[in-house]
């Protein structure tokens, strides 16, 4: 885009911020400084520094000094000749451009008729030379707009990346707390008021809609979280998941006398690369991890990422339910609830349940009994559909 149409297209987005102005009910006449900021009119630039759109305002909170510039005291242009406005700031820069010094500008208030030209713009950039640079430590601007992105495209070719970095946007005014003595910023009471809007509106502004995108089909070799119907599918039939009949066998093997079996924790970046692997179908092998928890916790891992929970959603007011029943009864009653269960479901059970009894057989050494096998097993075995887990399923098991 050439800087003809930069400056038209921020001449709109002034447009655009004035009538969202308007429409919070804020008018664009200029503010009039307090008595207190009053200028003698023996000043060299008192015809500019009447409407003190420029002063200091004592030092930020590293003793800086720190130079505030307030767009809403600024008159129309055809009022204030933007020449002796540049003139006036550097004659008030140059009495502190010595040392490290700060600069804040108040961007509310900057409108269409009181704008300076884009030239003015250029022409006051090249006249702030190393002189002005060196020691300004930082630009905090406040109430950001469009208008202002617009303007650092036109300029960014010529701003320094050092420069580029001094550049703080701020939102609201209580953002300069964490910067600046604010108390001593002697801010016009518009640019307090337009604040004040901005919070209002913000807190009155519906929450964004988020859009969840639709879910991912599961890879071919997907093993975690999908059903036990697709991984039979996916493995030409077989009932039990490869997963349960790889960790289980390695658990025989290895692991039915290591203390703590199913109980102690693994590291969870071992068991997010062991997962992955599984399901891009590739081979993991356990020996290179040198923990025999990390196969364990794979086992619980396969269980409470499925679906449906292994003993089914049907089941769970029924399992919650167990110990209201006749103690007597209540074996007659899990076998009625197990021979429910869909055949996958029923062998897959069956098949754990045989491996936790020989655990159990154990005890001795792994100090897992069949009662800490069903505190430890029961929450991933059945939960409510809600989300909430099944606290008398122990019952159920042992």
């Amino acid at each position: 885009m050439s800087a003809i149409d930069f400056e038209t297209l921020a001449e709109i987005e002034l447009q655009k911020d004035e009538a969202e102005n308007a429409a919070m009910g804020e008018s664009s006449f200029v503010s009039i400084p307090s008595k207190d900021d009053q200028v003698s009119m023996t000043h060299p630039y008192y015809d500019v520094a009447r409407h003190n759109i420029i002063h200091f305002a004592g030092d930020d909170r590293l003793g800086r000094k720190v130079i505030a510039f307030s767009c809403c005291r600024m008159p129309p242009s055809y009022q204030l000749n933007h020449s002796r406005l540049l003139e006036y700031l550097k004659y008030t820069l140059d009495q502190y451009v010595e040392n490290d010094y700060t600069v804040v500008y108040f961007h509310y208030g900057l409108n269409s008729q009181n704008k300076p030209s884009l030239g003015w713009l250029q022409s006051a950039y090249k006249q702030f030379d190393r002189k002005y640079k060196k020691n300004l430590k930082a630009v905090y601007i406040v109430h950001p707009t469009n208008f202002i992105k617009i303007i650092w495209n036109i300029f960014k070719p010529l701003i320094s990346h050092k420069f580029g970095k001094k550049v703080i946007y701020l939102n609201y005014l209580s953002d300069l707390r964490d910067h600046l003595k604010y108390e001593q910023l002697k801010i016009p009471e518009e640019v307090i008021w337009h604040d004040k809007k901005l919070r209002t509106k913000q807190k009155t502004k519906p929450p964004a809609t988020v859009k969840i995108p639709p879910p991912r089909p599961p890879l071919p070799t997907q093993q975690f979280g999908v059903s036990l119907q697709y991984l039979s599918l996916k493995n030409k039939g077989e009932v039990i998941p490869p997963v349960m009949k790889h960790t289980v066998a390695y658990l025989n093997q290895k692991g039915l006398k290591a203390e703590g079996l199913f109980r102690r924790s693994a590291s969870l970046q071992s068991i997010k690369e062991v997962q992955k692997l599984y399901n891009q179908g590739k081979p993991v092998n356990f020996d290179e991890y040198g923990d025999i928890h990390i196969p364990a916790v794979i086992l619980k891992t396969l269980l409470r990422e499925l679906p449906e929970p292994l003993l089914c959603f049907d089941n769970y007011d029924e399992i919650l339910g167990i110990t209201s029943v006749e103690s007597s009864l209540r074996v007659t009653r899990c076998k009625e609830i197990i021979h429910r269960l869909p055949e996958q479901n029923y062998a897959v059970l069956k098949f754990l349940i045989c491996f936790l009894h020989m655990v159990s057989q154990e005890s001795i050494f792994n100090k897992m009994t069949s009662s800490n096998l069903a505190c430890v097993f029961g929450l991933n075995l059945i939960w409510s559909p809600k989300g909430a887990t099944a606290r008398n399923c122990k019952v159920f098991l042992v």
